[in-house]
């Protein structure tokens, strides 16, 4: 069999896989990708071990349909699944040294005199190390490791470079913790010998790969990891490119940057986003300096890696610690687009506009004590058990709240129900997975320094042993099917076929399973406020909440509108605004209305959910936006009047399904000839990436091969769909709100289009 037919299968099974466990996947700035030509796709940050490279290549095919071939640990390719699906694949192996470690003889400890001088005790390093070897530290001082240039004896050493850099922090901390050895009654510390790898040979496969025009995938922190900022990136991608390019003139390979974020990535139908940036040209002078060698080359290759970084800080959300990120998510909630419901791209541009502009005007007294307040509301809304998109339709206790329990209630039972046989039959497989899963990561955080809690690899580990113990599992239950149909002496045929229908049945039972106990667990998370409301006493903790929430949103919305020109000069261009288009509702069409969710099917398909919030509008009047729309042209959102409780399909701000909403950002007017290129990660970032350039630009425009608006990630597949026509943004609100609302929407946006056109000619 072909690599291409069995790359493409593996890519279907994959997708299936992938679909299952995540709830949704949103690819964003999917125009980026080059259709041709040599590509070096470099992700970050790697959060999800093995599943980080699926969702990267599952995107890349689906959009292009180019294969990508991913550099792959050569350990992880001694495991028997992983190793078979990377091969299948086509995967590059690389070797690590760190993976080939071996405990020393002895211990170590520096010289008082010289920090590149390492001494021994008991050691045998005439026998153990080499020029080019390395020597690694114990975790407790971060596993610090430094190349050893010269063995004088068995206990004497010199090392390239003092441990942890020439800053000498690393040196001090060593010195701190021999010290406390000593007290101990140990005259040092123990290490590892990294021996050397050499990496030619993997080098000009890459080489040759790009030559041939192909795709190559790599994550170039290393390992994967749990932590809310980017690692140091390791050279090798640097030289990969510019070796390429030296090598042979003629190849021009493009660095495609790649930020994944997750939502709760290590849990069972949590969703994420794949952002792919703007496209790096290689500068030639670079180039230049890498053939050269020696210093030059090494300039080269630090330059290259610091440009990439760059880019990679377009498509990432880069926070210092966890409670950054979760204060700058609270603060994203708290910030009302009128008339918007975000979708996962603008959730992730959002999160990283707001963590850019903290980042800095943390020091401001405005900004700190807007964070004091936010991290109180936080606190209230945990206390009363309610979440905050559940705060503004928060509702005083009446004969509707009761009914609307009941409903619900009622409504979580049949769901409960369905989904029922599908949890008895999977129990074992999902209490296997998380309880294996768990301890593969506590194995995992004690191997590694750069882990928090080691939840990077529980999806990864979720998703194998799943696959393991499913075929055993639906296997198991054929053979007790069969042996009841024998007990029940049914009929000779019915026996025969008894196991394949049930092996063919399972599946089709668990995915409906899935799907109602998802319906089930919408419902769920709905009940809480309703119970909370029906409390005595709770409606002025309500009122208080409401009131805080209300004057927390206006000051957000200030402090932005005040520092947000500050850091990004085009503020106002490129904000989140009104979208300027909005699909019909389901009543009369006109231009003010925006689509309800009623009767719909939401964006992952989630038609379980819908009949329901039908009755729950018309019996219960939670949003009368079936009824008569609401005005995204005048900045009006669904209604959320306190009489109205939460719909079901509202679980969490960033989690939520109902992505029928779908708006655009307001693009800049450009010539109706050309196509209308979207704000890609961060602009202000793109715009000082251009700037360090110094005889030609590092980032390709790639003009010829844009595409309609991507930032929301609704892509245009030929043939499919045809692209709403949308309003340009020079077009006054005045002028908007003066249309008349009986004529269609098409006849509108065309009328405005080419007002503004004859305005801009005559200007």
């Amino acid at each position: 069999m072909s690599p291409a037919i069995t790359y493409e299968a593996a890519l279907l099974f994959w997708r299936i896989v992938t679909q299952i466990f995540f709830r949704e996947i949103r690819p964003r700035g999917a125009f980026n990708i080059p259709h041709n030509g040599p590509v070096i796709f470099v992700g970050a940050p790697h959060s999800n071990q093995f599943l980080d490279p699926l969702l990267l290549t599952l995107e890349v095919y689906r959009e292009t349909h180019r294969h990508v071939q991913f550099l792959t640990a050569a350990k992880s390719l001694e495991r028997k699944a992983v190793g078979f699906f990377a091969r299948l694949m086509d995967s590059i192996p690389v070797s690590r040294a760190t993976d080939e470690a071996k405990p020393g003889t002895g211990l170590v400890y520096l010289s008082p005199d010289d920090p590149c001088l390492v001494l021994g005790e008991g050691t045998k390093f005439k026998t153990e190390f080499v020029p080019k070897t390395q020597i690694m530290l114990p975790k407790s001082v971060n596993s610090a490791v430094a190349e050893v240039v010269e063995v004088i004896s068995d206990t004497e050493l010199r090392i390239k470079k003092e441990f942890g850099g020439e800053s000498g922090k690393g040196t001090t901390r060593i010195r701190e913790k021999i010290d406390e050895s000593r007290q101990d009654g140990k005259n040092g510390l123990a290490f590892k010998v990294l021996p050397f790898i050499n990496q030619q040979e993997m080098y000009r496969g890459v080489y040759q790969k790009l030559k041939e025009g192909g795709c190559i995938g790599i994550f170039p922190e290393g390992g994967s990891h749990d932590r809310t900022d980017l690692l140091p990136l390791k050279a090798g991608v640097s030289i990969m490119a510019l070796g390429a390019m030296a090598n042979d003139p003629t190849v021009q390979v493009k660095i495609v940057p790649v930020g994944l974020s997750y939502f709760h990535a290590h849990r069972f139908r949590s969703r994420a986003v794949v952002e792919f940036g703007t496209a790096l040209d290689v500068p030639a002078e670079l180039v230049e300096m890498f053939k050269e060698g020696g210093n030059k080359k090494r300039e080269a290759v630090s330059k290259f890696l610091d440009l990439i970084y760059d880019g990679l800080k377009t498509v990432t959300i880069r926070a210092p610690d966890y409670d950054t990120l979760m204060l700058i998510q609270a603060v994203r909630r708290l910030y009302k687009t009128p008339g918007q419901h975000l979708t996962l791209g603008q959730v992730v541009e959002l999160n990283r506009r707001f963590l850019e502009g903290y980042t800095h005007f943390k020091d401001e007294p405005r900004v700190q004590k807007l964070r004091t307040d936010v991290l109180k509301y936080n606190r209230l809304i945990r206390d009363l058990g309610i979440r905050d998109h559940q705060v503004p339709r928060a509702q005083k206790a009446s004969w509707k709240t009761l009914g609307l329990l009941v409903y619900r209630l009622v409504l979580l039972m049949i769901w409960t129900s369905l989904a029922l046989p599908g949890v008895i039959l999977n129990g074992p497989m999902f209490i296997l997975a998380s309880i294996i899963s768990r301890q593969k990561a506590k194995e995992a955080l004690a191997a590694s320094v750069v882990k928090v809690a080691g939840r990077d690899v529980l999806a990864t580990w979720k998703i194998l042993i799943s696959l393991g113990i499913a075929p055993v599992l639906y296997t198991f239950y054929a053979v007790v099917a069969t042996i009841v149909a024998v007990k029940a002496n049914t009929s000779l045929a019915m026996r025969i076929w008894t196991p394949f229908l049930v092996i063919l049945a399972l599946p089709f039972m668990n995915y409906a399973a899935l799907k109602f106990g998802e319906a089930g667990m919408d419902v769920l998370k709905s009940l809480r406020p309703l119970v909370v409301a029906l409390i005595p006493g709770q409606q002025r903790s309500f009122d208080k909440v409401k009131a805080m929430r209300v004057r927390l949103s206006n000051e957000v919305a200030d402090v932005i509108n005040e520092f947000g020109p500050k850091i990004y000069d085009d503020f106002d261009q490129f904000r989140i605004l009104v979208p300027a288009s909005a699909p019909p509702s389901t009543g009369n069409p006109g231009v003010w209305r925006r689509k309800s969710s009623v009767g719909q099917v939401d964006a992952q398909g989630n038609l379980l959910i819908h009949p329901m919030t039908w009755i729950d509008e018309r019996l219960f009047g939670w949003s009368r936006s079936a009824k008569g729309g609401t005005s995204a042209w005048g900045g009006s959102t669904p209604t959320q009047d306190s009489s109205r409780p939460v719909t079901p399909d509202l679980s969490d701000d960033e989690d939520h399904g109902d992505y029928d909403h779908a708006v655009n950002y307001i693009s800049a007017y450009e010539d109706a000839s050309r196509h209308v290129r979207s704000r890609q990660g961060s602009y202000a970032d793109l715009q000082r990436l251009r700037m360090t350039t110094t005889t030609q630009p590092n980032v390709s425009s790639n003009s010829n091969d844009l595409h309609p608006n991507d930032s929301q990630a609704l892509h245009m597949r030929h043939g499919s769909r045809q692209r709403k026509h949308s309003l340009s943004d020079l077009i006054p609100v005045e002028r908007i709100g003066s249309v008349d609302r009986r004529e269609t929407f098409d006849d509108v946006t065309t009328s405005l289009n080419e007002e503004a056109s004859r305005q801009s000619s005559s200007a």
